[in-house]
């Protein structure tokens, strides 16, 4: 067992006994621990490095084994949540009870060993075909207007297209929405997106957390 994913379910005062059997359940399937993303990752040995199956979160409202690739699981018991619909590839299994995850624990272990299985395979979700942005009507003229904005716009990740969209969206008032376009024009031009650090101080890159601020 790792030490410092033991350090992290020792802490755990809510759902600590669910976590814990979801974790004794998921080390019974042979998987390796670590800790990423400051919670509990479970991996297998694929290609000499360690490839991520499955995660354990605990929420406010239920607690979760979380696959990476749960999209590809058969769900034969259909038990798989998709968090949201802009998740593609994880699916959770929720639990509000520890007698949920012990009556399930067949059950579990058998999606464990699929999921491992499409790990092992080299198996990948396929990507969700990109839905056209839905621009407001200044942006979209500015866009026909500025070739280089266009293309700027267009070179960024889809991510940071969306959230300009939105921001710009956000508006309720044509002028307000023209404020904004213009306001971040030179920054679409420069590659950066809307939430994107561009004073190169920042404490967690590449988003802006104010931290240049306290820099010396």
């Amino acid at each position: 067992m790792n030490l410092e994913v033991g350090a992290f379910y020792g802490k755990a005062k809510q759902w600590h006994k669910e976590l814990e059997q979801l974790r004794r359940i998921v080390l019974d399937c042979g998987l390796t621990e670590e800790l990423k993303w400051r919670v509990p990752c479970y991996t297998i040995p694929v290609g000499g490095k360690g490839s991520n199956v499955v995660l354990i979160h605990g929420f406010k409202e239920y607690c979760a084994l979380n696959f990476f690739k749960g999209a590809l699981l058969q769900d034969a018991e259909g038990i798989l949540v998709q968090q949201t619909e802009n998740v593609q590839s994880g699916r959770q299994i929720r639990f509000s009870t520890l007698d949920e995850i012990v009556e399930q624990e067949a059950t579990l272990k058998a999606y464990i060993y699929e999921a491992v299985e499409v790990e092992r395979a080299g198996l990948k979700v396929a990507p969700r075909k990109k839905e056209p942005l839905d621009l407001p009507e200044e942006f979209e003229n500015k866009l026909k207007n500025n070739a280089a904005l266009k293309e700027a716009f267009e070179a960024l990740t889809p991510g940071r297209q969306r959230a300009y969209n939105l921001y710009f969206s956000a508006a309720k008032q044509s002028k307000t929405r023209e404020t904004r376009v213009d306001k971040y024009t030179q920054r679409i031009l420069n590659g950066f997106g809307l939430n994107d650090c561009v004073c190169g101080l920042s404490k967690r890159m590449p988003n802006c957390d104010g931290s240049h601020k306290q820099a010396k």
